[in-house]
C-alpha cells in the first residue's frame, strides 16, 4: 500500500511540473500545430486522400475501392510516429537531468522512497501529460470519422493510439534512464534522440546483416512492431517488446538510482 501511495505522490507532483511548465505547454503547442498541419493536408490537399478520390471518380476508376478512413490513419500515425521521436526526448529529458542540476537527485535515491516508486511516478507522469496531447486529435478524428463511409471499425483506431501510447511509453522509459545520467537536459534529450533513432531504423541494419543477428535485430525495431500496430493488426510479440523496453528503463534507472544512493553513503 505504501508504495502505491508513494507512486501517486511523485506522479502527481510530476504532472503537475508538467502542466506548470511552459516548455511543456510550447511542446503541445508544437505537437498539435504540426499533427493538424498533417491531419489537414492529409485529407484536403491537392495531393490529399480526398482529391486523389475525387481524380479517380472522374476517370471512372472505381476498382480496386480506396477505403479513404484506412489509409488515412495509416498514413497519419505514421507520420505520427516520427513526429514523436522529436517529442518525447523532449519531454523526459528533464526527469531526471532538473533534479540533479537543483542537487536533489541525491536526496531522492537516499530518501525513504523506493527507487522503483520514484521511477514508475515520474514515468507514469509524464505518459499522462503526452496522453493529454492526444485528446485534440481524438476529437477530429471522431468528428471526421462520423461521416465516413463505411463506417470505421473502432478497433482500427483504437489499436493505432495504443500502438502510439506503448511507443511512447518506451522511449520515455528509455529518456528516463539517459535523463539520470546527466544533469544538462540538452545532453539528455540529444542521446534519447540518437538511441530511439537506432531503435526505429534497425530493422534496416537487419534487413543488411542478414542471418541470426539480422533476425534477432529486427526483432528490436520499434518501427515495425509499431506499424503492425498502426494497420490494426495486434501481436503479443508486439506488445512483449514495448513493454521489455519500459521494463528495462525502469530497471537501468532504478539501478543508477541506488548505485548513486550507495555512492553517497
Amino acid at each position: 500500500m505504501s508504495l502505491l501511495i508513494n507512486i501517486i505522490a511523485i506522479f502527481r507532483k510530476e504532472l503537475y511540473g508538467y502542466f506548470a511548465s511552459p516548455l511543456a505547454y510550447s511542446v503541445a503547442g508544437i505537437f498539435w500545430l504540426i499533427s493538424g498541419y498533417f491531419f489537414i493536408v492529409l485529407l484536403f490537399d491537392e495531393a490529399g486522400i480526398i482529391q486523389e478520390v475525387a481524380r479517380r471518380e472522374q476517370m471512372g476508376l472505381t476498382l480496386p475501392p480506396i477505403d479513404v478512413a484506412y489509409i488515412f490513419l495509416r498514413d497519419f500515425f505514421t507520420l505520427m510516429g516520427t513526429i514523436v521521436l522529436f517529442i518525447l526526448p523532449i519531454l523526459s529529458m528533464g526527469l531526471y537531468a532538473e533534479e540533479k542540476k537543483l542537487g536533489t537527485l541525491e536526496l531522492l535515491a537516499t530518501s525513504p522512497i523506493s527507487n522503483l516508486a520514484i521511477a514508475l511516478g515520474k514515468l507514469l507522469g509524464v505518459l499522462t501529460f503526452f496522453i493529454t496531447l492526444l485528446i485534440p486529435l481524438v476529437i477530429y478524428q471522431i468528428i471526421v470519422f462520423s461521416q465516413a463511409n463505411p463506417a470505421v471499425e473502432p478497433s482500427v483506431p483504437c489499436l493505432a493510439y495504443l500502438g502510439l501510447i506503448l511507443l511512447a511509453s518506451a522511449v520515455l522509459s528509455l529518456g528516463m534512464f539517459i535523463s539520470a545520467l546527466t544533469e544538462n537536459n540538452l545532453i539528455a534529450a540529444l542521446f534519447t534522440f540518437t538511441l530511439v533513432l537506432l531503435l526505429w531504423v534497425i530493422d534496416l541494419i537487419a534487413d543488411n546483416l542478414g542471418g541470426l543477428l539480422g533476425e534477432v535485430l529486427s526483432h528490436l525495431s520499434l518501427l515495425t512492431h509499431y506499424d503492425n500496430l498502426i494497420q490494426g493488426v495486434f501481436t503479443t510479440s508486439s506488445l512483449f517488446l514495448f513493454l521489455s523496453y519500459v521494463v528495462l528503463g525502469l530497471f537501468l534507472t532504478t539501478q543508477w538510482l541506488q548505485a548513486l544512493g550507495f555512492m553517497r553513503d
